[in-house]
């Protein structure tokens, strides 16, 4: 289990573990990011990055990356 932040773009990943206040972990869940659903990095700059969730993107900061744990 490691942070979102260091993974390498391209991958598959597995949500394991979403470490934030209930108000964005909520959020988060809504637009797909919870335990047990696949995202992939399509880009990554300056830590902030970009995510493919379901058919959509989605674009994150660093220090919220840092709080999800990907597998």
């Amino acid at each position: 289990m490691i942070p979102l932040a260091i993974a390498e773009e391209g991958k598959t990943l597995k949500v394991i573990r979403v470490t934030t206040d209930e108000k964005t972990k909520r959020h988060l869940e809504n637009l797909g990011v919870l335990h047990g659903s696949e995202i992939q990095i399509i880009s990554k700059k300056c830590g902030n990055l970009i995510l493919r969730v379901k058919d959509g993107r989605l674009a994150i900061n660093k220090d919220l990356s840092a709080k999800i744990f990907i597998e």
